[in-house]
């Protein structure tokens, strides 16, 4: 894999860290500028909906620059944002740098997702993306426990100067071993949204949606279920989110090996496999144990569904994939948020704190079906992959082998 490879998975290591950084720290943060938790708490809503609606305008707005400049640029935002936040003087000002920072998230990893695949042979594409996402789950087992102890100890804001720092040497490392590829010529805005055309596209992203957002209908839920349902102490929660940012780990790479191989396979065993598991969570809750294993396996299954759902994109929108691959990581925090909601309702409703575990076990099984239908399309040759694919000229990509 090429030396580039590393420079994008440091970036995407300190954009997971700011994500998920924030959740630990909510206390912190809310006591310093006197506002509740709940308050608090729009620091991650915010985020995440400034990845949502970022990715396609970042990603349109650096249609006019190389990939590699505009990912530098995306660097400079996401040091910029956390910047404002570490030194903001009001809640407000940290929210609008949460903001600032998460508009580079989606088009990071969409525009990296592009390059990565770009800078290997085609046989490959999976597993180099696998490689950059590979620096957003070590983020959950290095970088989130490291940031919310060190938040906890010395102060929230150092932790997001630290964050920031790791940004710069995110961006040292893009400037250095990302290779300068030319702009690819003849792409317009036209040609990138003729790709949401392709029905294999919208299920691809569906897919995102659903399968995602069964992993999260239930880790959103975790502290509570594992203290009030399996027993642990409070402090236990760090390591069993630890254990499933292991999980991620594992299944990323194993997800990116085999997508390479044999792509539809892997999601029908990984997302089939995981809508199993999530099931079996509402029962393996109640045993210390069992929970531990099972929060692994979630997040191993989880996330060997990342590297083939973004490939699969990448492949249907081949004649103009970059708006479709940013706008694909919003739809992973699409799903984050729906399932969230989902769980939450059912906990709401006096199902217990194992519900959303069942919320879970359905998305992930609808994700499976839709992965079916898509496949059974494709064999038929009835969706418009072909006109997608003469939208755009063919010498509009650039591959780097290395």
């Amino acid at each position: 894999m090429p030396l580039a490879l590393l420079a994008l998975a440091i970036g995407a290591f300190g954009i997971g860290t700011t994500e998920f950084v924030i959740m630990g720290l909510l206390p912190e943060v809310a006591a310093d500028y006197g506002v509740s938790i709940p308050t608090a708490g729009y620091l991650v809503t915010g985020y995440a909906l400034g990845v949502m609606f970022g990715a396609p305008l970042m990603t349109v707005l650096g249609t006019k620059v190389s990939r590699k400049r505009m990912l530098m640029l995306l660097m400079g935002l996401f040091i910029a944002g956390n910047l404002l936040s570490a030194f903001a003087p009001a809640f407000s000002v940290m929210l609008i740098g949460r903001i600032v920072a998460s508009l580079a998230h989606g088009a990071f990893f969409g525009i990296g997702s592009v390059v990565a695949a770009d800078l290997v042979s085609p046989h490959k594409k999976a597993g180099a993306i696998a490689m950059m996402f590979t620096g957003l789950t070590v983020a959950n087992v290095v970088g989130v426990p490291l940031g919310t102890l060190v938040g906890q100890s010395i102060g929230w804001r150092v932790t997001f100067g630290i964050v920031a720092a790791l940004g710069v040497v995110g961006l040292a490392g893009i400037a250095r071993l990302v290779p300068d590829m030319p702009k690819p010529e003849g792409v317009r805005l036209r040609h990138e949204l003729a790709a949401f055309k392709n029905v294999q596209v919208l299920l691809a992203m569906a897919m995102t949606v659903l399968g995602f957002g069964g992993v999260f209908a239930a880790i959103t839920y975790i502290a509570p279920m594992m203290t009030h349902v399996a027993g642990f102490a409070d402090g236990s929660v760090t390591w069993l989110l630890v254990l499933f940012g292991l999980g991620m780990v594992g299944g990323n790479l194993l997800g990116g090996k085999f997508a390479d191989r044999a792509l539809m396979p892997m999601l029908y065993v990984s997302l089939g496999a995981l809508a199993v598991v999530l099931a079996l969570f509402t029962l393996t809750a109640h045993d210390k144990v069992l929970s531990a294993v099972t929060i692994t396996l979630i997040g191993a299954l989880g996330f060997a569904t990342v590297p083939p759902l973004q490939k699969r994109v990448l492949d249907q929108a081949h004649g103009a994939p970059t708006l479709a691959s940013a706008v694909n990581i919003g739809a992973f925090n699409l799903g984050n948020a729906l399932s969230a909601w989902l769980g939450g309702i059912v906990i709401a409703a006096g199902l217990g704190y194992t519900a959303p575990n069942w919320v879970g076990a359905v998305l992930a099984a609808a994700a499976l079906v839709l992965a079916v239908l898509s496949a059974a399309l494709e064999r038929r040759g009835t969706t418009p992959t072909a006109a997608v694919a003469g939208s755009a000229p063919a010498a509009q990509r650039v591959t780097v082998h290395q």
